[in-house]
């Protein structure tokens, strides 16, 4: 049904044979009911939608996403649809994706990011442990849970400083943006930017970036009780690495975790 503004289109008589003609005279005022009948539908239709096609069983948001849907937009491009505790049994905690969702929106709204993958790393767990999880956020799917290692100058199994100076060997908190690929001394690698001054902003300067390690393995953990450790890289399975990084590279957000209260109460990502 066409809801356009109706533009009456009238006879070609003149005004002569309107009125001196009583042949015009019948003609004009048949034209004129034409065009008060043609008016009076068009009323009667507008008023049947005069209060939105929501209601019965159908709300106004089931008819919002239908819509959504056949302009091919899912609801994840409207907002993030993951509840925080969809992956617990994974070993990934509500409290630390909570926390990742939270700096993700963030991010989003200021432009920092269009990819729908958040790579979440929980570094208050022990390395020996797999505390690295790579979600799709478009279908709310874990692509990966893996091992990843911390910097030397963080702690032994356990890490529990951070620095975002160079030389420290430490590993970075924060949110971070993966960048391009390369291939170096560790092999096909992966750049990353750090978003947060002060906490990993240096991560480029720094060489903080994703590898491939020999030491980052079960076999390793399971002769040292803990996994080697890094210059502050997010170090990776050998045979797993490139998948990752090919994953995760150009432009998605990594969310390092540590309870650090410092980093927590004045993270621009987490308290906008």
């Amino acid at each position: 049904m066409y809801f356009g503004v109706f533009t009456p289109q009238y006879s070609a008589l003149t005004t002569e044979q309107t009125t001196t003609s009583p042949l015009g005279t019948i003609l004009a005022f048949n034209e004129t009911m034409k065009i008060k009948t043609l008016s009076l539908l068009f009323a009667v239709s507008t008023l049947s939608y005069a209060s939105p096609p929501c209601g019965g069983t159908v709300s106004c948001a089931d008819d919002l996403s239908s819509v959504a849907s056949s302009q091919g937009t899912s609801s994840s491009d409207r907002g993030i649809t993951l509840r925080t505790n969809a992956f617990e049994n994974q070993g990934l905690r509500s409290e630390v994706l909570e926390l990742a969702l939270s700096a993700y929106e963030t991010a989003w709204e200021n432009g920092d990011t269009t990819k729908r993958i958040i790579t979440v790393i929980d570094f208050s767990m022990p390395s020996s442990e797999k505390r690295m999880w790579v979600i799709d956020l478009t279908d709310n799917t874990l692509l990966f849970r893996e091992l990843v290692a911390h910097g030397s100058g963080s702690g032994a199994n356990r890490a529990s400083s951070f620095s975002n100076v160079e030389d420290s060997h430490q590993s970075s908190i924060g949110l971070l943006k993966t960048a391009e690929t390369y291939t170096g001394k560790h092999g096909y690698s992966l750049k990353l930017d750090g978003l947060e001054p002060g906490w990993n902003s240096n991560a480029r300067d720094r060489y903080i970036v994703v590898h491939a390690a020999n030491y980052v393995s079960e076999e390793f953990v399971a002769r040292n009780g803990r996994l080697g450790r890094s210059w502050g890289c997010p170090a990776l399975r050998n045979e797993i690495s490139k998948e990752v990084i090919d994953t995760i590279k150009g432009g998605s957000l990594m969310f390092a975790y540590y309870p650090d209260q410092r980093w927590l109460n004045n993270s621009e990502y987490l308290n906008d």
